[in-house]
């Protein structure tokens, strides 16, 4: 007798809290929905810790009412019943001859044991999730990996682990590298950890037992049967933000156990990003697609929403055609599929579909603008005598302008912007941001990832930090070692490389290119909006901010920042900038 539950319902065979042994002894539940028909067929598998019975539009109900209201075709032709954050619909696949097999990670929902995201431990549960799968009776040993965010970045590492069994990955919006892409940009703590715990994850954690919420579909509990006090939750899971504050440095285990080997990443490989993903996701996608050894891989790269793009027409249908070559051996065209699609942005929320070959493109124009505290300009020509500029860091920071464009000029691409500073303290944060105004003053901003008023691009950089790897920079894309500390001495003037996460935006004619170099997060100065499972109101950032004063006490951080500039002192942005296809 079987200590899971089946049943048929909605046209699937749905197996409900499907145990499955670690190699520890600890028991993994998932749930399985599959065609009802006998047979063998390939399973998309997902491992991550939202609670496998959290309805989407429970525990994220504003972004279900966004995205019912702005992208219908992503809840239409399903009942919505089966509906979970940031991982596939099986209603939308089953039918298709698929398995859907939903695991609640390590510590969270059904499933017992510590809850320490990312780590070793859940690398190698996820590793034997796959191949559990591959072995059941009603699969056929094909076992493709798809979901967005938490879901996609564990792609890299669980690939990197080379399960035999492991036939595609889809990393639709996934961070590859902890340190870099997600909780120290630049080596400045992101404070969105600190707050996506105690939003997001302490929520359904397991133990919560009728504390926590219950399943809209069988009633269960989504975390777990039995009710653990907060102390024994507390003690049941790591502190992720002590661990950030912990390692301020990269190169350690700690790291390493986070991020994705991509030189072990081997499998067929769509890599998804989202222009408007600044703070977290987009870096990953496409240093994954860039810098794994993957001998067939995509990337494809969109705007809008963190998750509604995975779930409309458009996303399902690249989807599918990309699971349906890889796991079915359906000869649909994919192999003749172009290796990058992207949605090139324009003004007014507008995305024009093109495909390339390579990323970065290699008919890019890198051109040089450089900076000019004369009059804040962003020039073509270098200036020709020594100048500089002083901000405050608690303050606006300095930024720089291109006049109106003569004509019509697309940035698509990877972006580097090289200083030279003095501080007035032995440390200084360089904020970076890209921005485009319309001829009346206006600045352009985009439905970011998560927040609706995203700037162009962003890039960040601690000082004291600067330290290049020669083996893995690029001209167009610094590579930071993050493996020690060059304080600054007050008043000195240090060379800087500052990485600014790749974007896309074709600026009209009569419209203006800025560059705004601040001690702070970017504002944007209209009215802050909410999501329900976010903390912080979004102003520009989303919930990607740095504003920790244990990491940034602002004694060190606070005091005023010099910009160099002139003959000795070159400083400027080099802008991919990408003439018309011939």
């Amino acid at each position: 007798m079987s200590d899971y539950n089946s049943e048929i319902r909605d046209g699937m065979r749905i197996d409900w809290d499907v145990p499955i042994r670690m190699d520890d002894g600890i028991v993994l539940r998932a749930d399985v929905f599959r065609p009802m028909a006998e047979g063998k067929y390939p399973a998309l598998v997902s491992y991550g810790p939202y609670g496998k019975g959290l309805a989407f539009q429970e525990g994220y109900k504003t972004a279900w009412d966004i995205m019912s209201r702005d992208n219908p075709d992503a809840v239409a032709g399903s009942t919505n019943q089966y509906q979970s954050w940031e991982v596939v619909d099986p209603e939308k696949w089953v039918p298709d001859g698929y398995a859907c097999v939903r695991v609640d990670s390590r510590g969270a929902g059904r499933s017992p044991g510590f809850l320490d995201h990312n780590n070793a431990r859940e690398n190698r549960d996820f590793h034997d999730c796959i191949e559990w799968t591959a072995a059941q009776s009603w699969c056929s040993g094909k076992v493709g990996l798809n979901g967005i965010s938490y879901y996609a970045s564990s792609q890299w590492r669980a690939a990197a682990l080379q399960p035999p069994h492991l036939a595609a990955c889809c990393v639709w919006e996934g961070w590859v590298d902890y340190y870099r892409d997600s909780v120290r940009h630049g080596g400045i703590a992101c404070t969105f950890r600190k707050h996506w715990q105690d939003m997001q994850v302490k929520t359904v954690q397991h133990g919560r037992g009728t504390n926590g919420p219950k399943s809209r579909v069988t009633g269960e509990l989504v975390c777990g049967p039995e009710t653990l006090t907060d102390a024994e939750l507390e003690k049941n899971r790591t502190d992720m933000w002590a661990g950030v504050l912990a390692h301020p440095l990269a190169g350690n285990t700690y790291y390493q156990q986070r991020t994705g080997d991509l030189s072990k990443v081997t499998v067929p490989l769509l890599s998804a990003a989202n222009w408007g993903g600044q703070g977290l996701h987009p870096r990953g996608n496409f240093e994954g697609y860039s810098r794994s050894v993957s001998k067939q891989k995509w990337l494809e790269v969109h705007g809008g929403s963190h998750w509604a793009p995975f779930y409309t027409d458009y996303g399902v249908k690249l989807q599918k055609r990309f699971f349906d070559y890889f796991l079915k051996g359906e000869q649909n065209g994919w192999e003749k599929q172009p290796r990058v699609t992207l949605q090139v942005r324009h003004p007014g929320e507008k995305f024009v579909e093109r495909h390339e070959t390579e990323w970065p493109l290699a008919r890019t124009q890198w051109t040089k603008f450089f900076l000019d505290p004369d009059g804040m300009k962003l020039g073509s020509s270098e200036i020709k005598s020594e100048k500089s500029n002083t901000y405050d860091a608690t303050g606006d920071g300095a930024t720089f302008s291109t006049p109106a464009l003569d004509r019509e000029m697309e940035i698509t691409g990877p972006i580097v912007l090289k200083l030279w500073v003095s501080s007035s303290t032995v440390d200084a944060d360089i904020f970076a941001v890209l921005r485009v105004f319309d001829p009346g003053g206006k600045e352009l901003v985009f439905q970011g990832a998560l927040d609706p008023h995203t700037p162009i691009a962003q890039g960040w950089l601690r000082a004291s930090q600067r330290k290049l790897d020669p083996k893995l920079t690029l001209p167009y894309r610094p590579y930071h070692t993050h493996d020690e500390k060059q304080p600054l001495k007050p008043g000195e003037i240090y060379e800087l490389d500052v990485e600014i996460w790749p974007t896309s935006i074709v600026v009209p004619k009569g419209w203006r290119v800025a560059l705004t170099i601040r001690g702070k997060d970017y504002e944007w100065e209209g009215e802050a909006t909410h999501l329900s499972n976010m903390k912080n109101p979004m102003r520009g950032c989303g919930p990607f901010l740095h504003d920790d004063e244990t990491d940034r006490p602002p004694a060190i951080f606070g005091g005023k920042v010099t910009l160099h500039m002139g003959p000795k002192h070159p400083a400027h942005v080099l802008l991919p900038v990408v003439p018309e296809k011939k």
